[in-house]
């Protein structure tokens, strides 16, 4: 048994099925989701897990070599603006509508109990050596 790290074993087995070059979403309990992609859904209530729990979880546990937001972000929610922004320096800022026209070309997504609006990102895998 893990004592540490990712402990749901769904988002751990796709996390571990990843490659280089991968997207992953990671999206708010509003963001409409295509068929396609392997869907990890963590909501519980609203705001639980926060976006902001969820995106520090994986970003312990994958290399990203990129990340795309939607530009919404920066007025509609300027906290999350200030995490993104913190945790992913060479964020890219794109419209909403083509962020959302991105997930079906993902390989997961993982939906989190934020009930904040755009709180999403699309991260892109590196490799860690």
């Amino acid at each position: 048994m893990k004592k540490s790290g990712i402990l749901n074993r769904h988002l751990a087995g796709a996390l571990a099925e990843l490659g280089h070059g991968d997207l992953v979403m990671v999206c708010d309990a509003g963001l409409p989701i295509p068929q396609g992609p392997r869907v990890v859904d963590l909501a519980f209530r609203a705001g639980v897990p926060s976006f902001a729990e969820v995106l520090d979880g994986l970003l312990a546990e994958v290399v990203v070599e990129g990340a795309t937001a939607a530009a919404e972000i920066r007025t509609a929610n300027p906290p999350a603006t200030r995490l993104l922004e913190s945790r992913l320096p060479d964020l890219a800022l794109i419209p909403h509508d083509a962020l959302k026209a991105l997930t079906p070309t993902t390989r997961l997504v993982v939906r989190t109990g934020e009930a904040r609006p755009y709180a999403n990102v699309v991260l892109r895998c590196g490799v860690f050596f």
